[in-house]
C-alpha cells in the first residue's frame, strides 16, 4: 500500500503559463521525491503599463510518501 500527499506550490514565468508550470515541476522535483502528478488550481497574471509582466500558476502537486 502506498500513501500519497498533495502540496500546493506557486510558480511564475515571464514567458507563459506553460513555462510557469514547467518551472514549478522542475523546482519541486529537487525537493519532493516520487511526484506522480499535478494540476493547476489557479492562473494569474501581473500587469504593468498595460502589458503582462508575469504569468503565475498555483499548482497542487501529488507525490508518494516513502517508507
Amino acid at each position: 500500500m502506498s500513501v500519497a500527499k498533495v502540496t500546493e506550490i506557486i510558480s511564475s514565468s515571464s514567458k507563459s503559463f506553460d513555462d510557469a508550470v514547467e518551472n514549478g515541476i522542475k523546482r519541486a522535483s529537487k525537493t519532493l521525491k516520487g511526484i506522480t502528478g499535478a494540476w493547476v488550481a489557479d492562473q494569474k497574471v501581473t500587469v504593468k503599463d498595460g502589458k503582462i509582466q508575469e504569468y503565475r500558476v498555483v499548482m497542487k502537486v501529488t507525490f508518494i510518501l516513502e517508507g
